[in-house]
């Protein structure tokens, strides 16, 4: 099947630097689109006047600062057809030494920022009648895990938070909709490794954790994730809205 409807638009992306967020950048131009990417440290490359990125730094637990930027972007790219966030943090501290600051630092990024960045694009699309809203969340905020209380309740909020905003805009014409993934080959993955044959452990599972392994027996790649993101954008997801899509290799033992 030959995805549509993507020729020619424009999309804003969060996260956009590294990992998940560039592959989705990467994917979005394979497909003929424009995009302004955003990341907390922006890649000289996007500093281009001409070609498909554009894009600049962003903090997106900075409310202003997220106004501010996708007002600008929005005018100077002529209105975005699509809204990627992507950007999110992991701490992964046991819930009794768990700082309220660090619980406050995820949330505003993992949910502050995606109402942030999502009220601000859906207000926008929904004046013109049309657009498309994908928010990377995870599959965390499905299923517990042990000292992962910030980020797996805060990617929860945000799941929830995008659904009731896809059901308040959908009358205006735009979908939103949430890719859920779980253990990817990036480096908010690797960086909680620290010991050998971790990647084998994660594909494994743990008891001792309850951690259910990957039945699929592999990883995700940035990629997989990107090709879930993109056909929710296309036309071929066009009468799909508020669906929290999951993409684990099965991890989490549910749809």
């Amino acid at each position: 099947m030959q995805l549509t409807g993507l020729v020619g638009k424009t999309a804003f992306v969060t996260g956009a630097a590294g990992g998940i967020g560039r592959a989705v950048v990467d994917g979005l131009v394979a497909s003929g689109a424009r995009v302004f990417a955003t990341d907390r440290q922006a890649d000289p490359a996007w500093s281009a006047t001409e070609g498909p990125v554009r894009g600049t730094a962003l903090d997106v637990g900075d409310e202003v600062a997220v106004q501010r930027v996708i007002a600008a972007a929005d005018a100077d790219m002529g209105g975005f057809d699509f809204g990627v966030n992507v950007a999110g943090i992991l701490d992964t501290t046991p819930v009794a030494d768990l700082a309220g600051d660090a619980w406050r630092r995820v949330f505003d990024v993992n949910c502050h920022g995606t109402f942030f960045v999502c009220q601000a694009l859906a207000a926008r699309m929904a004046s013109r009648r049309q657009g498309v809203i994908v928010v990377v969340g995870s599959n965390a905020a499905g299923i517990p895990r042990k000292n992962m209380a910030a980020y797996a309740a805060s990617k929860a909020a945000a799941t929830m938070f995008v659904r009731c905003l896809g059901l308040e805009v959908a009358g205006h014409g735009v979908r939103c909709n949430i890719v859920a993934p779980g253990s990817t080959l990036t480096p908010m993955q690797t960086g909680m490794w620290t010991a050998q044959a971790a990647e084998e452990r994660v594909i494994e599972g743990d008891l001792a954790s309850y951690r259910t392994g990957i039945p699929l027996k592999k990883l995700a790649l940035p990629e997989d994730i990107a090709n879930a993101v993109v056909f929710l954008l296309s036309d071929q997801a066009g009468h799909i809205t508020m669906a929290d899509l999951y993409v684990d290799g099965g991890a989490t033992l549910r749809g």
